[in-house]
């Protein structure tokens, strides 16, 4: 297959960005689904921070580097790759308190409604967050299986709250379909497209969706903890109120004034001061991503992702696909369901392949498609093959239990 990997490559459109980005040498990188790599042009964007604009510009950065309009200024180079509008987007916090906000916004535009509808097995923080609302009497959680959400949706709830692209199988949901049938029940509808946003097409204006948010720091490659971005349509910023009034939300902030008012947008969603290192980062992956185009990316995700399962056969491998099977049902990854998960990602990565491990038994691997190769897939396909057929998983130091990539 290494030869059929060498030709897909070579005539690969997309094959000249792997330049883009700082790889290491003998590593095959299937985890960026998880932590993107690291953009070529981020350390010096971050240098000229730090040394000029932090070390001789200080506080005058605010204004002269244009800080303080940093969060919408990203948050609208986010919006053509989710399908929005740039008034619509705002660069800020993390998932976890944009879903506090944009849930807490939700209730109160639904008046009378506090059932918050997901389904189990979510992305934890998701349903943290709702735990925390029904913690404070203020919402009530509700899961039910994906194939009985509609029937889940009735005239209490206020708001349904799904991810795009499941973190663990990758399996989508038809965000069109879905929202729809929210709407018609009265209910408000949040996504969260953390496995979703630069790597897959999605249109939130076109579907009719009222809130979503997702991390930056992903297929977004904004580096670690990057910061998050938050939606609201258009039609509801007029009537948006979010919890966390801190002093960046503020119609004026500079104002210090003691009682709140909130900003007139987008901006109202921001809380405490915009963290400038994390969002320069952030700033050069969005650009990077969306200079290579989210139509282009998803094109090559899904054939590297099926010559991955091609190499996978031409090894005559078994393994229990979670994964939908079809690639147009499921997000820039695969998984595989194996009682020994844990210790097969081991195996690998000592091997210079990074997947990661989901508990309690999936093998997940991400197909970062603006810096992966056909080759890497047939190597890592090779190397699956040799750890399971030596049983090369048996070894007793990659079967214990540790912080887990």
């Amino acid at each position: 297959m290494i030869d059929r990997a060498r030709e897909l490559d070579a005539a690969d459109p997309l094959a000249n960005y792997r330049e883009r980005f700082i790889l290491p040498d003998g590593v095959v990188y299937l985890d960026g689904n998880s932590l993107g790599c690291l953009p070529a042009a981020t350390p010096p964007a971050m240098a000229r921070v730090v040394e000029q604009e932090w070390g001789e510009g200080l506080i005058r950065s605010w204004n002269d580097a244009d800080w303080f309009e940093m969060g919408a200024r990203v948050g609208g180079k986010i919006a053509p790759l989710i399908g929005a509008q740039p008034h619509e987007v705002i660069a800020t916090d993390t998932v976890s308190v944009n879903l506090f906000k944009l849930i807490s916004a939700a209730l109160q535009m639904r008046p009378g409604r506090k059932v918050i509808l997901s389904e189990p097995g979510n992305f934890p923080t998701d349903i943290y967050m709702i735990d925390g609302l029904e913690r404070q009497g203020l919402a009530t959680q509700r899961l039910a299986p994906r194939d009985r959400l509609l029937d889940a949706l009735d005239e209490d709830v206020a708001l349904l709250m799904l991810t795009h692209a499941h973190y663990k199988t990758g399996e989508l949901f038809d965000m069109a379909a879905l929202t729809s049938a929210a709407h018609e029940a009265g209910a408000l509808v949040l996504w969260d497209l953390s496995h979703s946003t630069g790597a897959l097409p999605v249109d939130l204006d076109a579907v009719g969706a009222d809130f979503a948010t997702g991390c930056g720091y992903k297929y977004l490659c904004g580096g670690p903890g990057a910061p998050a971005f938050a939606f609201v349509a258009e039609r509801h910023l007029a009537d948006l109120s979010q919890p966390l009034t801190g002093w960046f939300g503020h119609a004026r902030p500079f104002a210090f004034a003691d009682a709140y008012e909130p900003a007139p947008g987008i901006e109202q969603l921001q809380c405490g001061t915009s963290p400038i290192l994390g969002l320069t980062a952030l700033e050069v992956g969005v650009e990077l991503i969306a200079e290579i185009g989210v139509a282009r990316l998803h094109a090559k995700s899904q054939a590297l992702s099926e010559f991955f399962l091609d190499c996978v056969d031409a090894h005559g491998l078994e393994l229990d696909l979670v994964s939908p099977p079809d690639s147009a049902r499921r997000g820039s990854q695969l998984s595989f369901r194996h009682r020994e998960a844990y210790a097969i990602c081991q195996a690998l990565i000592a091997r210079g392949v990074i997947g990661d491990f989901r508990d309690p038994d999936i093998l997940r691997l991400g197909f970062a498609p603006a810096y992966l190769r056909f080759e890497d897939m047939a190597e890592a396909a090779r190397h699956l093959a040799e750890v399971l057929e030596g049983e090369e998983w048996q070894r007793d130091e990659f079967n214990q239990r540790a912080t887990v990539t």
